[in-house]
């Protein structure tokens, strides 16, 4: 994770009450780069999940962030997975949201 850059709401305007971000740099299957925003970290029955939002406005939705979950590939190296099971995935996005009601 390298840069950090000041959070970017999608009407373009800088967060100056919002904390600063990691700049995550994902490549998808077809070997295309992705940036996004490193919104928080979940530690969840063991398992480390990391919350992010696309840092372009036509990636996704607005104010849609991605849960993807921390795992190892076959060299020992850290990779950032798709949730593949429903039931662990509704765990990770309750304590998600639990996260932001209590921010409110």
């Amino acid at each position: 994770m390298a840069d950090k850059h000041d959070h970017l709401h999608h009407d373009g305007e800088v967060c100056e009450e919002c904390e600063e971000f990691d700049t995550i740099t994902l490549t998808d299957e077809d070997g295309e780069e992705h940036e996004f925003l490193h919104l928080d970290t979940l530690e969840v029955d063991g398992g480390t999940y990391f919350v992010l939002i696309s840092v372009a406005d036509d990636d996704l939705e607005e104010d849609e962030a991605i849960i993807l979950k921390l795992g190892f590939d076959e060299a020992g190296s850290e990779m950032l997975l798709d949730i593949e099971d429903d039931e662990e995935w509704e765990k990770v996005a309750d304590a998600w949201n639990s996260l932001e009601d209590d921010d409110e």
